[in-house]
């Protein structure tokens, strides 16, 4: 980047952080609920805003544009079909979170079957989170970087930058979290949402201006009538995303990612309402429409500017470098910048939620120690600390990963995200299902997931594999059910924290939103483009 870009990198970064710390000056973050939990004053508008960039990361950046390069449109899979889920989650899950009055999805595990079961799914959250989560977005963030910003000046190599900007993000983002709490989070994904819906106009923009030197009308029509095998968002078997995935393991994973991951549900959980929240995951649907102009078109660019790329994930960083003007080159450094440092700060504060109320809390009451909020804190924050230093030495590595970093992110992932989605989907709709049952059901899906990825060779895309599997891990869950079914069934008891009345307009909005997204479907199919 020149002198101008780094200039309004910085200029917007500060902005950024200035209104951040103006919004939540007063907020008061010495309760557990204040500093995790922004004392449940959330609006929809933060909502949405917090859920839509706590979801995308630099990762997404970097990976579904390598992908779309690589492949074709079918990665938007990922993305559209969410919508899908979110909508199910809206109507079912979130309810019965409210209901329930819980501050962690483990907590809804501890009323539905014992505590055992919740210390064991957090204990597995916590690893999800220390082992992929925070780690791989440093590293996005940082391969984003080290290609925007040359440090090969510094007599540098590549893997010296990506350690430079893991360190610079992690260290960053660690300060943020520790003294701004859950309140900054969202209000900083809430200005930096703004910087994003200027980029997905922008950067399709500029790209294809600059793909017909100068005329943007002969770039769209470069792209769109040359190398139309990567218009085509209907997968084959043979591609990334096979669309039959769709209607199985994507559809569990979107489903666990949207309606259970501690990280995301958490900005949900902080609505002031029901209402509020439905209508924040609403307004993600609606952004995530429009996701695909700034994370998948600027891959069909590459492919006609760049025919032939050694390292694929320099895809969305060079194009950023070669199409905009500086001011704008700017704005899109501090927005990949904050998509990092937000989803890592998100990740953060969930570890530490689920470390301090659902494992360090239990245990010292246990012991017949008593702590207050203010020496509860003090552990969360030497907790974050330590994740954070962990996270920061082990994401350099992530560069040693034999395929494609996307496909690296959703492979780690589902060893921890789908055993978690089958018990507490079965605890949803069964009511004598044994505690029993659903520690059997996580490790065995653990243990099948894992020798069917790295022990076995296994001729299936691994999505289907953990349809398969989910099924079968319902099936044994069912049978222990039979056997020895729950002397005492589970009743939803009310505990409610906030007004649980439903958003009254929201089948509405769903309808338009399927909608939507399966139109998205038809124009990137042999219909309409391919």
């Amino acid at each position: 980047m020149g002198t101008t870009a780094i200039i309004s990198f910085i200029l917007f970064t500060v902005l950024a952080a200035t209104i951040s710390y103006f919004k939540t000056r007063k907020t008061q973050r010495s309760t557990i609920t204040g500093f995790f939990f922004a004392n449940r004053t959330n609006g929809f508008i933060i909502i949405g805003a917090s859920l839509f960039f706590s979801n995308i990361s630099a990762n997404q950046f970097i990976g579904e544009n390598e992908s779309v390069y690589i492949n074709n449109m079918s990665v938007i899979g990922w993305g559209i079909s969410s919508i899908f889920a979110m909508i199910i989650v809206s109507e079912f899950f979130i309810p019965i979170y409210f209901k329930t009055g819980i501050r962690t999805i483990p907590d809804f595990l501890e009323k539905r079957y014992d505590k055992q079961t919740k210390t064991l799914v957090s204990v597995v959250f916590l690893f999800s989170y220390i082992i992929n989560l925070l780690p791989s977005v440093l590293y996005g963030g940082a391969v984003a970087f080290s290609n925007l910003i040359d440090l090969s000046g510094f007599h540098l190599s590549y893997w010296e930058s990506i350690w430079i900007f893991v360190w610079i993000m992690g260290l960053i983002g660690s300060v943020y979290t520790i003294l701004g709490g859950f309140k900054a989070i969202t209000i900083s994904d809430t200005v930096l949402s703004a910087g994003m819906l200027i980029l997905i106009i922008a950067l399709p923009y500029y790209g294809l201006r600059y793909l017909g030197q100068g005329d943007f009308f002969s770039g769209l029509s470069t792209v769109l009538s040359t190398k139309k095998e990567h218009l085509n968002a209907i997968g084959s078997s043979k591609d990334a995303v096979p669309f039959s995935t769709l209607f199985t393991g994507m559809l569990i994973v979107n489903l666990y990612y949207w309606g259970m991951e501690q990280y995301i549900i958490q900005q949900v959980l902080a609505a002031k309402s029901l209402e509020e929240g439905q209508k924040g995951i609403a307004l993600t649907c609606f952004a995530k429409l429009l996701c695909p102009l700034l994370i998948n078109i600027p891959g069909l660019i590459a492919v006609h500017l760049y025919p032939v790329l050694t390292n694929t994930n320099q895809v969305f960083p060079l194009l950023i470098k070669d199409v905009l003007p500086p001011l704008l080159m700017g704005l899109s450094a501090c927005v990949l910048f904050g998509a990092a440092i937000t989803t890592f700060n998100a990740g953060l504060n969930s570890s530490s939620t689920l470390f301090l109320l659902n494992l360090y809390k239990p245990f010292m009451e246990k012991k017949g120690k008593m702590l207050s909020d203010k020496s509860l804190l003090r552990t969360g924050r030497l907790f974050q600390i330590s994740v954070s230093l962990f996270a920061m030495v082990f994401a350099p590595f992530i560069i040693f990963s034999k395929h494609g970093f996307y496909e690296y992110l959703q492979k780690i992932s589902a060893i921890f995200s789908l055993p978690i989605f089958t018990i507490i989907f079965l605890g949803f709709i069964t009511k004598k299902m044994p505690p029993i049952a659903a520690k059997i059901g996580m490790l065995f899906f653990i243990s099948c997931y894992v020798m069917s990825e790295w022990v076995f060779s296994i001729q299936m895309h691994y999505l289907h594999t953990l349809s398969i599997i989910f099924i079968v891990t319902v099936l044994l869950m069912l049978g222990i059910s039979k056997l020895y079914p729950n002397q005492n069934p589970y009743h939803l008891v009310l505990d409610n924290k906030i007004a649980i009345i439903p958003w009254r307009n929201r089948h509405y909005y769903h309808i338009v939103l399927v909608s939507l997204m399966a139109l998205v479907f038809f124009i990137f199919s042999s219909y309409i483009l391919a």
